[in-house]
């Protein structure tokens, strides 16, 4: 049987700043973000079974991106929790603002690599990431590959 990857896109609005850096991005920002999520797989060979000629569902994985990234994500916005603005992420919450504060810097590598281990915990057993690709802007991008996380 073949091995074939899928891919399933999503967008979500995310504001963030980052603590300690010497440019702009200091800054409470936001952007567009565009994310590309690859599984790789077998399609499914059982002429018998609701999903035949599928790796996996398109549905399931938007499920599952949709629940443990997008609506956690989408209209958010994200700090270091060891960051100064760690007053401001406060008032806001208490204004009830979505503000998620997290263990990492909240760029679009370290977002990514969260991304990527959030999303294979959540995996079918039969069902392997592949790649994750998080577009900040229309020009820049990082992107998880696991081949290249594999030991």
């Amino acid at each position: 049987m073949d091995t074939v990857r899928i891919t399933k896109q999503f967008t979500f609005e995310t504001g963030h700043a980052l603590f300690g850096y010497d440019g702009k991005c200091r800054n409470v920002h936001g952007h567009s973000y565009k994310l590309s999520v690859t599984v790789i797989g077998q399609p499914i060979s059982d002429a018998d079974h609701v999903k035949n000629g599928m790796v996996m569902d398109f549905g399931d994985l938007k499920a599952i991106v949709k629940r443990e990234i997008v609506d956690v994500f989408d209209h958010a916005t994200v700090f270091n929790k060891n960051t100064p603005h760690v007053h401001l992420a406060r008032t806001l919450q208490n204004e009830g603002h979505n503000v998620l504060l997290v263990d990492y810097q909240p760029t679009s590598e370290c977002m990514v690599v969260d991304f990527a281990k959030t999303i294979a915990a959540n995996l079918p057993e039969h069902i392997q990431l592949f790649s994750v690709k998080l577009q900040e802007t229309e020009t820049a991008f990082a992107e998880w590959v696991a081949t290249d996380n594999s030991k």
